[in-house]
């Protein structure tokens, strides 16, 4: 695998394909004065550059305030997949949200799609924007009739599907489905774009510029920042996680996603989006960098802070050699989302904050058309325009039916790692065991400690207990992370906050 050398940075060590050749756009953090903004967006990804966009076209005055550099969060480490349909499937949805609930649902997948093309359209925007066809296969008898469920339940909100013989993949089926008009983009240069429209419409964009708390009187939001306070009659949080403890803690749960770049030596790209039935499911796509085919190939997804990432790569270069003929790994990354308990996102007024902050979250790993939806929906509620999907996706609905057992099943995995962490760490004599560029949570003379031997020798010492809820953080190799399984936190070697729902860092230990 190659180093390949990009200024980008986002939030995970390994390099994604669309870091490749994007410089970070230097919008240094800057003093915003005493205005009165009508809308603050916290985070810029996919969802706050379109509510923002949208805000500002409209005559809104908004700032967006982003902790790292653009892109730095999800949107940098996606797939880039653009679908008619989602991880939530159309008959899920039915069962959980009625009939009608699914057809909003596929409106809202939909919507996502078409501000996408609409946008890539109005702007100009070179991104490699490519319509292409979407395959679905099963593999085995159950899974057989899990596709025939997904098709009658796809047919019957609206979407496109058919039955087809032939999938373009190597790989033996007993059963497939073509859907028509999926799309694929280089979701950085899109975001770029964007953000180059947005400024053009005299938005403000402040990197580098983190927000933890924010005051609220008398109608206005004050954000306080290293360059004085913001101040806004409304705020939108798209940070993908909602920020310090929040009802959200108990109704998503935060997830690793495995993705690789890889060139092939018979030139067998498959020029369509393709997925298998498998749990959790692999998918497979072809795109061009520098002019060059790339497969990209996901899957292996896990719960954060649960399973060896370092594995989940293994078994994924396993996965496609099984079926192509590779000649290099020239890229492997992986980001993170959250799944909703019962499988739509949470988009609406933040709750148990002010009226007028809102958020957005939970969209599975369809970031891309649930988060431009979302930010639609956002920018729709603040301009006072009825936006038919609101209630939907409200952010104070509560399946206490469909949701339930899924609700339990999430929150039972937190407490039993909230003690099981706690009595499993392990006891040694001598530091000395930690091999240069690895971590492990140990016990030294009953003291519990995140310890992380760098490549130099030099060790770093932290505490291992999360700021956010208190669960105990583990060692990501592959990411060179410390992330929590209750959550979905994550941390840097210093024990700065990287993602997550945490506000403050890991406290430093001194040996």
């Amino acid at each position: 695998m190659q180093n390949h050398e990009a200024t980008l940075v986002r939030d995970g060590q390994p390099q994604s394909p669309w870091q490749h050749g994007i410089n970070e756009t230097n919008l240094q953090s800057r003093q915003p004065g005493a205005a009165v903004y009508d809308c603050l967006i916290v985070g810029g990804g996919i969802t706050g550059l379109t509510a923002a966009l949208r805000m500002q076209q409209a005559g809104k005055k908004t700032i967006i305030a982003e902790a790292y550099t653009l892109g730095f969060g999800t949107t940098g480490g996606t797939s880039a997949h653009i679908n008619t349909f989602a991880d939530t499937t159309y008959p899920e949805a039915e069962s959980a949200f009625g009939e009608e609930g699914a057809k909003l649902f596929a409106q809202a997948v939909n919507g996502g799609l078409n501000i996408i093309a609409e946008n890539v359209k109005q702007f100009k925007i070179d991104c490699d924007y490519e319509v292409k066809d979407g395959y679905l296969y099963a593999e085995d008898d159950d899974q057989v009739k899990e596709l025939d469920e997904i098709v009658q339940g796809t047919q019957k909100v609206g979407v496109a599907i058919d039955y087809v013989n032939k999938v373009p993949v190597p790989i033996s089926f007993k059963k497939a489905v073509k859907l028509p008009s999926q799309a694929q983009f280089h979701p950085l240069k899109y975001l770029k774009a964007l953000a180059d429209a947005y400024v053009k419409a005299g938005g403000i964009i402040s990197e580098h510029t983190p927000i933890d708390t924010i005051d609220s009187e008398d109608g206005v939001h004050t954000a306080e920042t290293k360059n004085g306070g913001i101040k806004a009659s409304n705020v939108i949080y798209a940070t993908h996680s909602a920020k310090g403890l929040s009802v959200f803690d108990m109704r998503c749960a935060p997830y690793r996603s495995y993705v690789l770049g890889v060139e092939l030596k018979d030139n067998n790209y498959p020029d369509a989006l393709v997925y298998d039935m498998q749990e959790p499911y692999h998918y497979f796509r072809t795109h061009r960098i520098d002019g060059k085919p790339l497969l990209i190939v996901g899957g292996n997804d896990h719960k954060t802070g649960h399973d060896d990432p370092q594995q989940a790569f293994t078994d994924l270069e396993a996965y496609v050699n099984k079926y192509y003929q590779v000649a290099e790994v020239k890229y492997r990354w992986s980001s993170q989302y959250y799944v909703p308990v019962d499988g739509l996102p949470y988009v609406g007024q933040m709750p148990m904050r002010a009226d007028g902050i809102y958020c957005a979250t939970g969209y599975n790993g369809n970031g891309m058309m649930l988060g431009t939806i979302s930010g639609a929906i956002l920018s729709d509620v603040i301009l006072g325009i009825e936006n038919p999907l609101a209630d939907l996706l409200s952010t104070k609905r509560l399946k206490p039916v469909d949701g339930f057992m899924e609700f339990v099943k999430e929150n039972a995995d937190v407490a039993y790692h909230f003690v099981a962490d706690r009595l499993s760490v392990e006891e040694i004599d001598s530091l000395k065991q930690l091999k240069p560029g690895t971590g492990e949570v140990v016990k030294l003379e009953g003291k519990k400690v995140a310890a992380y031997r760098d490549e130099d020798g030099t060790l770093h010492t932290l505490s291992p207990t999360c700021t956010h809820a208190g669960c105990i953080v583990s060692f990501n190799g592959e990411e060179k992370s410390w992330d929590c399984p209750c959550h979905g936190a994550r941390y840097d070697l210093n024990g700065n906050v990287i993602t997550g729902p945490a506000t403050r860092a890991l406290a430093k230990i001194e040996l």
